[in-house]
């Protein structure tokens, strides 16, 4: 996304301010806020470019339409005017719009500064409430003329009088624009927020705020009145919806920097590594790793075997007992003909981890030790695709099938990398040539099932889950991503009962290690067909228990919270799942929502006007879904 550029100093005339911009003269949000709420169904429950907005689908961000708020804000006197009257004041206020200032009294001649009120705190204390409004008006008047003619000291002097008459919002929310055009954002800062402080619905003085914020770092605050900005504006403002997504992930980067640099390399949830381990073809184990093959354990041979014989207990503790055992195996070393082997595995745990680049080494020695292991080639690809290097990725493809083009993993992977970028045909085409190779892999009829979907051939998508239930009726996978399709298409009860044969087989083939996600569709199943909030909980609960490490549960659980309007939980949750992602990108994108979240805090805690309208937006809790 690129960003909106932010001006500099003197470069161009701000426009100033004037009564019709302060909140008192806004329109209410409420009317249009229905209205849009009613049009597309769904339930906003925080702020910005970024509305979090709640579907059948879960939590996604809403970009609003472009367009202005469509109420008439003119007097009754304005709308008695005959269409001349009304061409001549457009044209007037076009002109003023052109020298730089929002509001012209009709005077016909500038005061000199000699014909201005002059002005003191001693002064301003003997007048009368009318002068002190007419000196105030005549010093805001002189200071506009000054500002459209760039002397901003000068404008700032005549503001500065003008306030010591009358604290008028707008008067500081004037002199804030010669602060800004002269580039001094800490006093911007400190004017604009007088400003806010006397009218908090003030549009242009939170726009101008959300400006000096960003230019001093101040990103989080920039993002807070930009979305106040957004709400006040009913979502209809395109640039301030994009300036929102914008600073949002300007603050999740900065965070998620701070989180990798003092992130513990860790493996993931068992859920994770068990899924990723199993997307390759099981294969014998190598000769002489056998678990009849009689090792000394702490040799480097037998570190290789212990590392093989606790993966099938599929646990997050012997996930990383395996993980130790593959490191020391190569600290060791003599492992002849195996080393390759070692360097792959090892490269694999380092890659689950997050230590990429040392991974990425691994492989590559690998490869080297040993060119025609194509599952080294697959690993390293799949990497690179995730580091956004697709040539990298291709060119390691293209040599794993010069070594053995008849490696149905390599067909599956590559269908896998074509399947993320919505390449869907040739996704397809490589996961029949896959089943062509092996049809005994569950995963590649399960993946075309659902890319036939993607494709929208729903019944060839049915056809080949049906098919998949057939010749694979004792695997949970089947079942569970059966239920997916069927969830997307609203058949809740047939979708629940695969999610609770898929839950009955994990439990009956894995009881230590069983796989969650069923679990977590049960529960996204149950909320949506019948908002039962209280079971969805349950089952994410009983996830967590089972796999602590589950970043789609906490992220699940954050989302229900949410719903129900538990916005601190929420944010603990979301807070959580950054920590549990892998990838810098999989955190910026946990934070963009702990950001809006916790964004929604903000508002109700600063603005209580703005987050009872947001309240009021549905009529019902803010955060329900019907």
């Amino acid at each position: 996304m690129s960003a909106t550029p932010i001006l500099s100093p003197g470069t161009q005339n701000v426009p100033l301010d004037s009564p019709f911009l302060s909140s008192s003269a806004t329109p209410s949000l409420l009317g249009r806020a229905s209205n849009w709420i009613s049009e597309h169904k769904v339930i906003v429950c925080t702020v910005g470019a970024v509305a979090i907005v709640f579907t059948g689908a879960g939590i996604v961000y809403y970009l609003s339409e472009t367009g202005k708020p469509g109420d008439d804000t003119r007097s009754a006197e304005e709308k008695r005017k005959s269409k001349k009257d009304r061409r001549k004041a457009k044209k007037q206020a076009e002109e003023a719009k052109k020298a730089g200032v929002s509001e012209q009294p009709e005077a016909t001649r500038v005061e000199s500064e000699q014909e201005l009120p002059q002005v003191d705190e001693a002064v301003v204390a003997q007048l009368t409430s009318e002068q002190k409004n007419e000196y105030a008006a005549r010093l805001k008047k002189a200071g506009n003329d000054e500002y459209g003619s760039k002397n901003y000291k000068k404008a700032i002097e005549l503001y500065s009088k003008a306030i010591l008459c009358k604290p008028d919002p707008i008067f500081y929310s004037n002199r804030a624009a010669c602060h800004n055009a002269l580039g001094d954002w800490e006093q911007t800062i400190e004017d604009t927020t007088a400003a806010i402080s006397l009218d908090s619905g003030y549009l242009k003085a939170l726009n101008r705020r959300a400006n000096a914020y960003e230019h001093v770092g101040r990103y989080s605050e920039a993002l807070l009145d930009t979305t106040a900005g957004c709400i006040l504006t009913d979502f209809s403002n395109s640039k301030s919806a994009e300036n929102v997504e914008r600073l949002l992930k300007i603050v999740a980067e900065e965070k998620a920097k701070a989180i990798l640099a003092s992130k513990e390399k860790t493996l993931p949830s068992a859920t994770f590594v068990a899924n990723y381990l199993q997307s390759f073809r099981p294969k014998p184990r190598p000769v002489g790793l056998e678990d009849i093959a009689e090792l000394e354990q702490e040799s480097g041979r037998g570190q290789l075997q212990l590392g093989l014989a606790v993966l099938s207990t599929k646990t997050g503790e012997s996930y990383e007992k395996a993980s130790r055992a593959f490191d020391k195996a190569i600290e060791v070393g003599d492992l002849g003909n195996l080393e390759a082997f070692a360097y792959n595995m090892r490269g694999t745990f380092r890659y689950l981890r997050g230590e990429n680049e040392d991974a990425l080494s691994d492989l590559s020695k690998s490869i080297e030790l040993d060119p025609s292991m194509t599952q080294s080639y697959v690993k390293r690809a799949s990497m690179h695709m995730e580091q956004g290097n697709r040539e990298a990725a291709s060119n390691d493809f293209e040599q794993a099938m010069t070594h053995n083009a008849d490696d149905p993993d390599i067909y599956y992977h590559r269908a896998q990398l074509h399947f993320i970028v919505g390449e869907f045909a040739d996704a397809a085409k490589d996961y029949h040539k896959s089943i062509d190779l092996d049809s005994g892999f569950i995963f590649s009829h399960i993946q075309l099932g659902v890319t036939q979907y993607k494709m929208g051939s729903t019944a060839s998508a049915m056809a080949t889950f049906r098919k998949c239930i057939k010749n694979f009726d004792k695997v949970p996978d089947v079942y569970n991503y059966y239920g997916e399709i069927l969830l997307d298409q609203q058949k809740f009860e047939d979708a629940i009962a695969k999610f609770d044969m898929a839950i009955e087989m994990e439990k009956q083939t894995k009881p230590a290690g069983m796989n969650v996600l069923p679990l977590i569709n049960k529960a996204l199943a149950l909320f949506q067909w019948k908002n039962d909030f209280q079971e969805a909980e349950k089952l994410c609960k009983k996830a967590l228990i089972i796999d602590p490490e589950c970043d789609i549960a906490v992220a699940t659980m954050a989302q229900l919270l949410l719903q129900q309007s538990k916005v601190t939980e929420a944010l603990e949750y979301f807070e959580r799942a950054a920590q549990l992602s892998r990838t810098e990108g999989e955190i910026i994108n946990a934070l963009s929502y702990a950001e809006a979240t916790r964004t929604q805090l903000e508002v109700q805690e600063r603005y209580p006007k703005l987050a009872e309208k947001l309240k009021n937006l549905s009529g019902v809790n803010p955060n329900a879904i019907r």
